[in-house]
């Protein structure tokens, strides 16, 4: 009994984060250009711009290689609703886009983001311009030391839906239901 009101609880934390993080969001960007124009690399190493953001709908997610929960559960779970979605979601364009550029190189990124889909593709560049894309997105992080020579990084957790226009259109939160997930990319893309 304990346990299952704990297991509510903390749903209901998760949804409240949820809402709070598209509430500031939509405060911030509803229905003003989302972003800022920036010029980095993918994971191949070519060239990539907002207008990749432009002409579909995308899902955007920031994060890291080095990451040991959130970003590997995150990708795992957004390379299985693209599947889930299927031909309903093939206008989805997905982005994982690093905020940690001095350790995640293209050949890094591209590693990484190969073993979840080649639906993702995978964004760095030069760390200047990587933060300033990430700062006009919202989005936040923070190099932490661990105290043995080397350094994690917290960041925002949810993950970004944008229209075709590249303005926003509402998170999916980190840990959110994956029903509700995909139910939020499939209007996502079916507004596309």
């Amino acid at each position: 009994m304990m346990r299952s009101i704990l297991v509510g609880i903390l749903v209901l934390m998760a949804a409240g984060i949820g809402w709070l993080t598209f509430d500031w969001y939509r405060g911030h960007y509803g229905g003003e250009p989302f972003g800022a124009p920036f010029t980095l690399v993918d994971q191949k190493g070519a060239p990539i711009t907002e207008a990749a953001f432009r002409g579909q709908p995308s899902v955007v997610f920031f994060g890291f290689t080095h990451c040991p929960e959130v970003c590997p559960t995150t990708l795992f779970e957004l390379s299985g609703w693209l599947k889930t979605l299927g031909d309903d979601g093939k206008n989805l364009h997905a982005y994982f886009v690093s905020v940690d550029p001095e350790r995640d190189t293209p050949p890094v990124m591209n590693a990484y983001v190969s073993n979840f889909s080649d639906r993702i593709t995978g964004i760095t560049g030069d760390p200047d311009k990587v933060h300033a894309m990430a700062k006009a997105f919202g989005i936040y992080w923070k190099k932490v030391d661990t105290g043995d020579g080397d350094y994690t990084m917290d960041h925002t957790a949810s993950v970004l839906l944008l229209n075709a226009k590249g303005d926003f259109a509402g998170t999916i939160a980190y840990g959110e239901n994956a029903s509700t997930a995909v139910e939020k990319l499939k209007r996502l893309a079916a507004k596309g």
